[in-house]
């Protein structure tokens, strides 16, 4: 079943209109203190353009930033709910050096892709589910957070007013960055006494530099990725800088990610640094439970319900390491990487190999959701959003 979600762009676009001819917001919101000359430079078109679509090379997307036409800025004060945002161009935004997400790291953010059919119609991937996961962060991080329709109508109107930027059916997928952030200025500890809610996309590529290549990926014993009563299970800006050293010393080495313990054993596989893991042996396919240090993850629990409907016996456990030398295979789901097959993974200075390629059951899941996601399967589930 596909939702139909019909918006007019027109009214969007002169929304826009109405909105920046006033003297606080200017092309941006709130960025009047930018010199005249950068203003215009950033409001004018971009050069990645003709008459429809981007000119771009499709068939060489990486992931990376695009910068596109528009983004989504909708504000709120402390205490106080979301109301009504707008479009804007797309461009930098103004903080106050004592800004709450630049001192405290007070922020949480979301990923999720549409893709374009053959027919031109455009499809997002349960981006409820998305919303659902910020306002559970934003909790945790003692912020206001939009509603679930506000959320999900913010990315449809980014969505649309960037919609030549999405890629051409099999070349890719547009990238949706929901943020939200405390925005208002604060010295000492403390919830900021602004919050600001923004939506900004970019065409995407593969994630990993291998492409559809098995990925190999390095034990971490000297770091960890989450603790206990931390915010692993979340979203949260400050859980992914503190991992890149030993992302960074994992590529060094050659390898294409992390894969982490838990912080107390030492002994039980969690988190890749950008994605969920699991492990299938025969018909049973095992994931680590969802226990406040595992990110809940979309395409995570996407996948638990497509293989569950395949006939997998599908487990959310503690997964100790040794039982990477007995897994038939390993995989890891995110929407940023889709569903990536695991080559190898290397513990202790021993690397230990999965199956991989065709006839896998990471290949048979992946198939499934790319096809639900593009509109070649039909969608049973209800989980994409058309919108035209």
């Amino acid at each position: 079943m596909i939702q139909r979600i019909s918006a007019g762009f027109g009214n969007l676009v002169q929304s826009f209109r109405v909105a920046s001819s006033s003297s606080k917001i200017g092309c941006y919101y709130g960025f009047s203190s930018l010199a005249s000359s950068s203003l215009q430079q950033m409001c004018e078109p971009s050069i990645y353009r003709d008459d429809d679509n981007a000119v771009l090379d499709w068939d060489n997307l990486g992931f990376g930033i695009m910068p596109t036409d528009y983004m989504y800025l909708m504000k709120c004060s402390k205490g106080e709910d979301f109301e009504q945002g707008q479009l804007n161009r797309y461009g930098n935004i103004e903080l106050g050096p004592a800004a709450g997400v630049l001192n405290y790291g007070q922020a949480v953010y979301e990923g999720t892709k549409v893709h374009r059919k053959e027919d031109g119609r455009l499809l997002l991937f349960r981006p409820e589910q998305n919303a659902i996961r910020m306002k559970f962060g934003a909790e945790r991080m003692c912020m206001p957070s939009p509603s679930i329709d506000q959320f999900v109508d913010a990315v449809k109107q980014t969505v649309l007013a960037n919609k030549r930027w999405v890629p051409p059916p099999g070349k890719g997928s547009l990238y949706v960055r929901p943020l939200l952030m405390g925005s208002g200025q604060i010295l000492g500890l403390g919830a900021a006494p602004e919050y600001t809610f923004l939506v900004y996309v970019s065409p995407v590529g593969n994630y990993f530099k291998e492409g559809f290549a098995p990925l190999n990926l390095y034990v971490e014993k000297d770091f960890d990725r989450a603790s206990r009563g931390g915010t692993g299970g979340i979203k949260s800006i400050t859980n992914y800088a503190p991992g890149l050293k030993a992302l960074t010393k994992a590529k060094n080495r050659g390898f294409s990610d992390v894969l982490y313990l838990d912080s107390v054993n030492k002994k039980n596989i969690e988190e890749v640094s950008s994605c969920n893991i699991f492990i299938v042996k025969g018909n049973a396919i095992s994931t680590p439970a969802i226990n406040g240090t595992i990110l809940p993850g979309v395409t995570r629990r996407s996948i638990i319900e497509i293989a569950r409907d395949h006939g997998y016996q599908v487990k959310e456990r503690v997964i100790p390491i040794d039982e990477l030398t007995d897994a038939d295979e390993v995989f890891c789901t995110g929407t940023a990487v889709g569903v990536a097959s695991v080559g190898s993974i290397t513990y202790e200075g021993k690397r230990i190999k999965f199956k991989t390629g065709a006839q896998t059951v990471s290949q048979e899941l992946y198939s499934t959701l790319v096809g639900i996601k593009t509109g070649l399967v039909e969608d049973k589930m209800g989980w994409i959003v058309e919108i035209e």
